[in-house]
């Protein structure tokens, strides 16, 4: 644990968890679905966190993981808040990983019944059939991460990815943008190329493409499976480095039924609640947050 972290009391999370059901309760919902958290193999998470305490190159600060706990423990947790759907968001950084990752997750998924069956990929000479393997064994998502995998989303050994996945409609949450600090193949660029060629895939920005709000914003109205989670944004923490436009929160309207909650739990540098009362704070409406916390998960997930 990183000296700058301290772990959350029992009483603290009591309190959290109380609030946060106060939240979906008096929206008249049956809880929450989030489409943006990870639940990974130990020792990739174990790894993950490692990145995250020294201050890696892409966070460049403080970051400390508000939710470390044991699996168990974290699923717990999660639970308790009310959310009654999430996902394990797994992602390889080098060859020959996702189709390890890609076991694990439908291992995960069938000893958790409320985590949607969780795959991804990588540009290599096998990524298309063990994709298609993955369609084949039930997944409901793919997680897509352009900045860690440092891919192009455009390398041919993607094509066949791609198709299987446009062919099969499951969606993608594809970190795109920039944010936290760009990579060589992120931002809307490479991604508006890609749906060029694959005009129908049922992509899902994560982080509402931050920084490159617009643009990814642009690619929504452009492409009807375009979706945007909102993981991290309008937080203060996000706010402070990367602040989303204010003329533009009437798109946000316009796109009710495209915006899904994320919460990047359990590595998030502040309390779940902060994620929450960051959307419900943009007063776009009841009807808005209702869609954006439960109802478009639940529509596009059945």
């Amino acid at each position: 644990m990183s000296h700058a972290e301290q772990p959350r009391s029992d009483a603290e999370l009591l309190e959290e968890t109380e609030r946060i059901v106060a939240f979906w309760t008096e929206l008249s919902l049956p809880g929450l679905f989030d489409v943006h958290s990870h639940f990974m193999p130990k020792n990739v998470m174990d790894k993950v966190w490692s990145y995250f305490d020294s201050a890696g190159p892409l966070t460049g600060s403080v970051w400390p993981i508000s939710y470390r706990f044991a699996e168990d423990e974290r699923l717990e947790v999660i639970r308790g808040f009310g959310v009654r759907r999430f996902t394990s968001m797994i992602y390889p950084h080098k060859p020959s990983m996702a189709a390890w990752l890609n076991s694990w997750g439908a291992d995960f998924a069938a000893r958790t019944p409320d985590c949607l069956q969780t795959a991804t990929f990588y540009p290599e000479d096998d990524a298309a059939e063990y994709v298609e393997q993955a369609v084949a064994n039930g997944t409901r998502i793919f997680k897509s991460h352009i900045q860690v995998g440092n891919y192009s989303p455009n390398d041919p050994l993607l094509d066949g990815v791609w198709g299987a996945i446009s062919d099969a409609q499951i969606p993608v949450v594809i970190h795109c943008g920039s944010g936290p600090a760009p990579g060589t193949h992120t931002g809307p660029g490479p991604i508006a190329a890609l749906l060029q060629r694959f005009p129908k895939l049922p992509l899902i920005i994560a982080h509402m493409g931050m920084p490159e709000y617009v643009e990814f914003l642009d690619l929504a109205d452009r492409y009807e499976n375009v979706r945007l989670d909102t993981t991290m944004a309008f937080t203060d923490f996000s706010e402070a480095g990367a602040p989303f436009p204010r003329n533009e929160l009437p798109r946000l309207l316009d796109l009710q039924n495209r915006i899904l909650f994320g919460s990047d739990f359990p590595n998030i540098p502040y309390p779940y609640l902060d994620a929450l009362h960051a959307v419900r704070r943009l007063d776009l409406g009841d009807d808005w947050v209702r869609s954006v916390c439960w109802g478009n998960g639940a529509a596009l997930f059945g």
